[in-house]
């Protein structure tokens, strides 16, 4: 068994090695510990929550979003809707990239061309690409105005722009494809000076950054020298050095060390309501979960505050439907599945499943205590449940696929939603034929109130259509609808003028050091 004291000096001594940035002072020096290395520094090349955290930092956007989530010019200095199909952005003047080039419209086209086209990375079609929608085209109008052209009306664009970083269209002559995933040259507030696989990602001030947003105070250069991002996987270690002074904001706190870090001199824990909706994914192909019954009665049956209180130390909201409260367009009015053992015991009975019919919940390790406790709650209504663990690698495809997921019950999954727009989580997971819909849902009228939202420039109409899409949706129950679960961070006294974001970007651009 390994002790707390050898957990903190291996967690120290990866900190403090001689030589190189780890080993300078920390006056105006911010470390940051993650669970996750980069698996690139090219904004195009990827789709992965922690990658983007750090690309933020090196690399601007057209538009950002501040920490209340509202989405505010960054690049673009501002931005209007022509007609349905064509959005403009008038550019700042005076932002250089890193290497001194001067940022121009030409390199807008040249980022949204390389995202949204096919095979336009050497071949490659950007990952990110469905991110973008129907977005046809990037027009260079003059040298600071560029137009995006949709091939049909896509009233989400706005905000799924701050997704997106500008690259410098110049790098990729210098460094070709394969340099831009370690070579970057952002306009952001910081440069990279090092990347040392697997252990940190070691970042400068750069002294000519234009600012950033001006809507968001406060503008100009960023307020510390260094911004190191450690690779630390284990959470007892990221404590242990965050405890120790030798971290000063940790992602993916558990909720059972919040006692822990409060209770200490040098830091404090920080929440936000997050943009992921956990829920058990209920095979509909397969009997007796393709009788709506069953599906109810899991819901009644699964006691979600005991989870929420005991294993999630009341870091989570309940949910009734697919979205969070944050949302656009979420429906405050949905029924809820309450608590109810007879209820739930009179649904089975009604529906014919025999006391003793065994059901399994397919998870991940991470997952392990929830997927574990929620069988046990299931269980109480005389049905068999049990958990089964299984890697990542070989879980998530075999629920893409509807052949491979044929004899499987009930996934613990999530599902992030970003940009706080039903079409990012709606579309994809409950949509006939969706990417992410691994309960195999389909229902006429769902898909045509998706469809329709989809295309609707107003956005009442739209939020509208999105709420009648989650009655039907909480009413026909392909989930057990679980929670959304708060983003904990440990952050040390010392740091100021930073605060979490529900879509988990640790932005350091005005952060500053006590």
């Amino acid at each position: 068994m390994v002790s707390r004291r050898n957990v903190l000096l291996s967690a120290v001594g990866v900190l403090t090695t001689s030589g190189g940035a780890f080993g300078q002072g920390r006056a105006r020096e911010i470390r940051v510990g993650v669970s996750q290395d980069a698996l690139t520094l090219d904004p195009a090349n990827h789709r992965n929550r922690e990658t983007q955290t750090v690309i933020r930092n090196i690399h601007d956007g057209l538009l950002t979003r501040d920490a209340d989530m509202r989405i505010q010019p960054e690049i673009a200095e501002s931005w209007r809707q022509i007609d349905a199909r064509t959005y403009e952005f008038r550019l700042r003047s005076g932002v250089r990239f890193h290497s001194g080039d001067v940022l121009t419209a030409d390199d807008i086209k040249f980022t949204f061309d390389r995202l949204a086209k096919n095979n336009a990375m050497s071949g490659q079609t950007s990952p990110r690409k469905g991110l973008l929608g129907p977005l046809e085209d990037t027009v260079v109008v003059d040298e600071r105005t560029v137009r995006m052209v949709l091939g049909e009306p896509w009233p989400i664009l706005p905000a799924m722009i701050p997704f997106q970083e500008v690259v410098n269209r110049r790098q990729l002559e210098r460094v070709g494809q394969d340099g831009m995933q370690t070579r970057p040259d952002g306009c952001g507030p910081f440069r990279l000076t090092e990347w040392r696989r697997g252990e940190a990602v070691i970042l400068e001030r750069f002294a000519e950054y234009y600012g950033g947003s001006t809507e968001i105070p406060v503008a100009g250069p960023a307020q510390i020298d260094r911004a190191i991002f450690r690779i630390v996987p284990e959470n007892s270690a990221r404590i242990a050095a965050l405890l120790a002074g030798e971290l000063d904001i940790i992602s993916e706190l558990p909720a059972s060390a919040m006692r822990q870090v409060e209770a200490s001199r040098n830091a404090q824990v920080m929440k936000v309501n997050g943009t992921r909706s956990f829920f058990v994914a209920l095979n509909l192909a397969k009997k007796p979960l393709d009788d709506v019954r069953v599906r109810r009665a899991l819901n009644h049956a699964l006691d979600k505050g005991a989870i929420i209180s005991r294993i999630l130390n009341n870091t989570a909201t309940p949910l009734r439907g697919v979205m969070s409260p944050d949302a656009l367009g979420f429906n405050a009015d949905l029924p809820e599945y309450g608590h109810d053992l007879a209820r739930a015991r009179a649904l089975l009975a009604e529906a014919g499943v025999a006391p003793g019919t065994e059901l399994v919940i397919d998870t991940t390790a991470a997952l392990k205590e929830i997927a574990e406790a929620i069988a046990a709650l299931l269980s109480r209504t005389g049905l068999r449940v049990r958990a089964q663990v299984w890697e990542g690698a070989v879980l998530n495809p075999m629920w893409q696929n509807a052949e491979r997921r044929r004899d499987r019950d009930m996934y613990l999954t999530s599902w992030g939603n970003g940009a706080l727009d039903p079409s990012d989580i709606m579309v994809p997971t409950l949509r006939t034929g969706g990417r992410g819909n691994a309960a195999g849902f389909s229902n006429a009228e769902v898909d045509r109130l998706l469809d329709a939202a989809e295309t609707e420039a107003e956005q009442a109409k739209r939020a509208d259509m999105y709420k009648r899409a989650q009655a039907i949706v909480t009413e026909q129950a392909p989930w057990i609808f679980l929670w959304l679960p708060q983003d904990i961070y440990g952050v040390a006294r010392r740091v100021q003028n930073w605060r979490p974001q529900a879509d988990s970007r640790i932005n350091l651009h005005r952060v500053r050091v006590a």
